[in-house]
């Protein structure tokens, strides 16, 4: 493999302003590029790092995942992440100070992060953790001070640094570089020194958010007789108290493996994850109504036992809280419960996905959508270690004008609802007029069909059903490998005989290595270097 290139973690924007550079720099040479073009002249910086003091800070941050791809950094990603903007922000505000800012990369900064959050997913209680710039004073030099012993005393009392009052606006400077769909809500200015964003995280809380009805339900003149075979619930509409009864089933401590999907190159993953709670919650006042799901030819049958009440369509979320969690394992759940929020499973399928004896494999389901998904919020300190707790100062604790100022976060927030508001209104004032436009009990041309095919329309956390054809059951569906399968698999691809002899392998690496650097420590240097040290000095 050649030697990487030197813009291998380089931002999008970073790049199109080298080619810039580049193209400007030819053009006015009037020559063609060569292949090996100098660096840019490096930027003037308007801050000297080495006049202030740095501090570890923890801020707890909210974001929109719908346009990005993630939350952490990648090299080869079409769309810009969480963590690039976050980046671009701290670089221009001068808080951090790499030696290339076109270079996203947080390993000189004491970084760390709690949550992971995939593509599409938002959070708006993601915390981490970064080394920066600080109005705190730099440590004196010792030397005489004039004045006396007692005037520096008090000249140092009168001074004294508060870590509120006289700390940098960390927020809202951020927030004023930062996108309108990522801002900072709160800062700790007692940050612990050893404090980790990860494994000082005691909890997290998913909230994952549906509609009900699911999707557009069909009116009952157009339904096939035959989906009732399939299922006893009107397409379009959920069971919730199925699905409550589905999602309690996941508290307590259980393996997950065929809840997740599974990294094959972690052939040392324990799937055994604690969740403290699980249930299904409904968002009150949340919904637009739309009368015409109130008319009997949309709602679903009464011997379904469902009880709609209220104006519809209603919002609920899968609530979820546990220690940690593994790679979509949310959207896995969320997936087997709008199954049997369908009726197209009992609840008792968690219970028998849950028996990694019975199921060693996971069945070919269809994970839930990503967008509804939102890490509500990250809860510190782990129990055993309560010197580690976070005291946030939130946006408007230190100034009232940065919450509701012009440019406070309010204001900001209020602009991002109002125009999705705004189009969520429209849309339903348009629904509700084609809704009204036809009489579909009177169909003006006989020669129309009416019904539609059996097909089956699915759930699946997105904005509009899933044509499935005839459902297949879960446990009839093919499974995927297990995971003892899918690591060994891993391991011959790599040319060993098996994954026990593959971590044989890498920890006979991994002491070698380690006795490498202990002997390049304690080793003097071979006698021929010393003499032309000595003579060369």
């Amino acid at each position: 493999m050649g030697k990487k290139s030197v813009y291998e973690k380089w931002t999008k924007e970073g790049l199109i302003k080298r080619i810039q550079a580049l193209e400007a720099a030819s053009l006015a040479a009037g020559v063609a590029l060569p292949p090996e073009v100098p660096a840019l002249p490096e930027k003037k910086k308007t801050i000297d790092p080495s006049k202030y003091s740095t501090r570890l800070v923890a801020f707890k941050l909210a974001y929109f995942g719908k346009r990005y791809g993630g939350f952490e950094f990648s090299l080869h990603a079409n769309i810009p992440s969480i963590e690039e903007e976050l980046w671009k922000a701290f670089v221009k505000a001068c808080l951090i100070f790499p030696e290339n800012p076109e270079v996203v990369n947080w390993d000189s900064w004491e970084y760390s992060k709690c949550g992971r959050t995939d593509k599409g997913v938002s959070a708006f209680g993601q915390v981490i953790v970064a080394r920066v710039r600080s109005n705190r004073p730099l440590p004196k030099k010792e030397g005489p001070v004039e004045g006396g012993e007692g005037e520096e005393s008090e000249a140092e009392e009168q001074h004294e640094f508060n870590d509120f009052r006289d700390e940098l606006p960390y927020c809202k400077m951020l927030n004023r570089l930062l996108p309108p769909d990522i801002q900072m809500l709160a800062w700790c200015p007692t940050t612990p020194a050893d404090f980790s964003a990860r494994h000082d995280c005691r909890e997290r809380q998913y909230r994952y958010f549906f509609t009900q009805p699911a999707f557009a339900p069909l009116p009952r003149s157009m339904e096939n007789p035959d989906t009732a075979k399939t299922t006893k619930i009107k397409a379009g509409w959920l069971d919730i108290e199925a699905m409550r009864v589905a999602a309690k089933k996941f508290e307590g401590v259980h393996d997950f493996r065929n809840f997740c999907k599974i990294d094959s190159c972690k052939p040392n993953m324990n799937f055994e994850r604690k969740v403290f709670e699980s249930d299904i919650v409904e968002v009150k006042d949340s919904g637009t109504a739309l009368p015409f799901l109130d008319g009997d030819n949309f709602r679903p049958d009464p011997s379904s036992g469902l009880e709609l009440q209220g104006k519809l369509p209603k919002v609920y979320y899968l609530h979820v809280r546990g220690t940690a969690f593994l790679w979509h394992q949310i959207r896995c759940m969320a997936g087997v419960i709008f199954l049997v929020g369908q009726g197209l499973e009992d609840p008792s399928i968690v219970d028998k996905l849950l028996d990694i004896e019975a199921v060693p494999g996971r069945p070919t389901y269809i994970l839930a959508e990503e967008t509804p998904l939102v890490l509500w919020d990250c809860i510190f300190p782990r129990t055993e270690k309560p010197e580690n707790a976070l005291n946030w100062v939130h946006i408007g604790d230190d100034s009232p004008g940065n919450q509701h100022g012009m440019m406070g976060l309010m204001n900001i927030m209020w602009a991002y609802w109002r125009e999705r508001k705004i189009d969520e209104l429209l849309a339903s004032q348009l629904l509700n007029v084609v809704s009204s436009q036809a009489d579909i009990t009177l169909c003006k041309d006989p020669r129309a069909r009416m019904q539609l095919s059996a097909t089956t329309r699915t759930f699946e956390g997105g904005n509009t059903e899933r044509l499935v054809g005839k459902y297949q059951p879960i446990m009839q569906k093919v499974r995927l490998m297990s995971p003892a399968q899918l690591f060994d698999k891993e391991a011959k691809k790599k040319g060993y005989a098996s994954v026990a002899e593959m971590e044989e392998a890498n920890v006979r690496r991994s002491v070698e290595r380690r006795a490498q650097v202990a002997a390049q420590i304690s080793e003097p240097p071979p006698i021929e270097e010393v003499v032309l040290e000595e003579a060369v000095g």
